[in-house]
């Protein structure tokens, strides 16, 4: 039994998870700190204690997010031989990774930052997402100089263009695509893909 005015034991990973699924769903701006504090269980002095504020919580869902979730992105651009490989895999896992079974549907990263009036949590999003295409343009630019991609291809709008591509394949899926169809725009996208002609 817990002593008389000791705060309540929980599993702290537990109840971050329980935190993302519902900051996943609903969005920063329409999760209260009662919805979250019902969400994991604890009471809201718990989670205060815990977690500091309603956005220091949500700046350690997103880590977990993008480490439990994303790391698809990094892994299919080095996992492959080629960028164009490394591109193309990246899409088509998006398409899986917005439909998995059993958890919100599209990316937390982008639903969150939905109808959000807290500039900090919008600005932190956006260099999220601004810091993935900054990687991606730098990849373009080496995939250029070594060969692969023709010299004329434009690497900030490349790279702008397949994050797009990303964020509205994350966008139809909570509007309910289905997963075949998310993979077919993967590979329709692919076909702006820019291709080196042999000399």
């Amino acid at each position: 039994m817990t002593a008389r005015g000791r705060p309540r034991q929980f599993d702290r990973d537990v109840a971050l998870r329980a935190a993302m699924m519902l900051f996943w769903r609903q969005g920063y701006e329409a999760t209260s700190i009662n919805d979250l504090s019902t969400a994991m269980g604890i009471g809201a002095p718990s989670l205060y204690a815990a977690f500091g504020s309603k956005r220091k919580l949500f700046d350690e869902v997103v880590a977990e997010y993008v480490r439990r979730y994303n790391s698809f992105m990094v892994e299919a651009i080095v996992g492959e031989p080629t960028l164009t490989r490394g591109v193309r895999r990246l899409l088509r896992e998006s398409a899986v990774a917005v439909t998995r079974p059993g958890l919100p549907r599209g990316c937390l990263v982008v639903s969150a930052a939905t109808n959000t009036t807290s500039p900090e949590v919008e600005q932190a999003l956006r260099k999220l997402r601004n810091d993935g295409i900054k990687a991606l343009e730098g990849a373009v630019r080496m995939a250029i100089a070594g060969g692969e991609l023709p010299d004329d291809t434009n690497p900030r709008q490349l790279a702008h263009y397949v994050f797009a591509t990303m964020q509205g394949i994350a966008q139809q899926a909570r509007d309910g695509a289905s997963r075949a169809t998310l993979e077919a725009i993967a590979e329709l996208a692919m076909r702006a893909w820019p291709v080196k002609t042999p000399a």
